[in-house]
């Protein structure tokens, strides 16, 4: 992992993009940026969000954070994988025959190599600092408490 890596950084992205997926019905970000004092997940979308919306999408993840979900890891196969999954974004899919798949209780399901919390309590507090809109893309940049 990377010397700035930080791993409740990024099982706050999972959750943040669980929440957008649920809220909005678009994709989970295509591009993320984890670092530990501030990160941004970027999102095809089709407009800026509100300030209501905003707060939503902030308490959508407090919520998931304060449920004190396990954080679970299993071994998929790769064809179950492909069935649940959109996999676009995994490097060298061809030359995979199982993924591992993180899982935060009934809220995310994700495949994903990363370290992360063993329940989401231990994240803290997430807080949406910025929030951007240009050329079809969403910027979503946080930071946590």
């Amino acid at each position: 992992m990377a010397k700035s890596y930080n791993y409740k950084m990024h099982s706050a992205e999972h959750l943040l993009n669980q929440a957008m997926v649920r809220r909005f019905a678009c994709s989970r970000c295509f591009s993320a940026h984890i670092n530990p004092k501030k990160s941004k997940c970027d999102y095809y979308f089709d407009r800026p969000l509100t300030p209501g919306e905003i707060e939503a999408v902030q308490e959508d993840v407090n919520q998931a954070i304060d449920a004190d979900l396990p954080v679970t890891m299993e071994e998929m196969p790769k064809d179950k994988a492909l069935e649940e999954f959109n996999l676009d974004r995994v490097p060298d899919m061809e030359k995979m025959s199982h993924f591992r798949v993180v899982r935060m209780g009934d809220y995310d399901a994700c495949p994903c190599i990363g370290e992360h919390v063993s329940s989401t309590q231990e994240i803290g507090r997430f807080a949406i600092t910025s929030t951007g809109f240009e050329e079809g893309v969403l910027r979503i940049r946080f930071k946590l408490k």
